[in-house]
């Protein structure tokens, strides 16, 4: 799954929230769950792949990356609830 993708990881349902965007969607994820770079996501626990948008080009990702970031919690939770109305975690049905 090589392709540009906007993503939001959770602490747990309802929980705190991150927004990234990647090329490479699996290995990003890996790198967060095992914690290999310091951070936001290693500080606050954040691991769980709850929503993700694959993109066309890394443009689009990142314009679209920066819109979720500048916009509410309600919001994001939205997309979540609206995907993954479970909050499971999608990170094994990636392949």
């Amino acid at each position: 799954m090589k392709q540009p993708c906007v993503y939001i990881l959770a602490s747990r349902r309802n929980g705190t929230l991150y927004v990234g965007v990647t090329s490479n969607l699996p290995g990003r994820v890996w790198q967060h769950r095992n914690e290999v770079v310091d951070g936001f996501s290693k500080r606050y626990g954040v691991h769980t792949l709850v929503w993700y948008e694959p993109h066309e080009t890394m443009e689009s990702a990142i314009l679209r990356e920066k819109q979720l970031k500048a916009g509410s919690r309600a919001r994001k939770l939205g997309l979540i609830e609206a995907m993954n109305p479970d909050w499971q975690d999608l990170y094994d049905g990636l392949g």
